[in-house]
């Protein structure tokens, strides 16, 4: 029996050659398959929406480019169009400024607006569509200022021409960014394009 046994071997290793099977002695396990794909959600973050309110979106630093996510902006019924324009404006600073949900820091999401940044309306001299931070853009990190000049632009607080005019506090001068795609990839390293909202040169 020991003798069968040991002839059989060598066939056994010729029928497994033929078949494209090669015995290894290399262990093949990799561990487990990531559970998660950086900056995809699974689903809706609930904690993060809300029922009543305009629905928004904000974009996060996630893998060092910008990304969408859904928010909602509470906008009471009735509210004229200039005023409507800075509620939704503030409202989506607060977001830009609050930590992401745990889920999506989970995926790799971040936020590099400061707390505390509120907005106004133009100066008695501004263009129409002007809004004032508290704090002057030029202060601001480049992510942040990608966030925010990203996040307005697309909103129902602008034109929804892909820019918008921001200014500091009086007498900064208003300027007009724009977020463009080289922003929304490299925003640690491209500012948004801007020019002088009053056409002064």
């Amino acid at each position: 029996m020991t003798v069968r046994r040991l002839m059989a071997l060598p066939l056994l290793g010729l029928l497994l050659s033929g078949c494209g099977i090669r015995a290894t002695q290399v262990p093949t396990d990799f561990g487990p398959a990531p559970s998660r794909v950086p900056c995809s959600l699974a689903g809706p973050d609930l904690a993060t929406q809300s029922s009543h309110g305009v629905p928004v979106q904000v974009f996060l630093l996630c893998e060092a480019s910008l990304v969408t996510v859904d928010r909602t902006v509470p906008v009471p019924d009735g509210t004229a169009d200039a005023r409507r324009r800075v509620i939704v404006a503030q409202g989506l600073l607060d977001q830009l400024a609050e930590s992401p949900s745990s889920a999506e820091r989970s995926a790799g999401y971040t936020t590099y607006v400061p707390g505390g940044l509120s907005v106004s309306g133009p100066g008695p001299n501004d263009p129409e569509d002007t809004l004032r931070l508290s704090t002057a853009p030029a202060r601001l990190t480049s992510y942040a200022l990608a966030q925010v000049v990203c996040t307005l632009s697309d909103s129902a607080a602008t034109e929804g021409d892909g820019s918008v005019i921001l200014a500091g506090p009086a007498p900064d001068t208003p300027r007009r960014y724009a977020c463009t795609d080289e922003v929304r990839n490299r925003p640690g390293t491209t500012e948004p394009p801007s020019g002088d909202a009053l056409g002064k040169s």
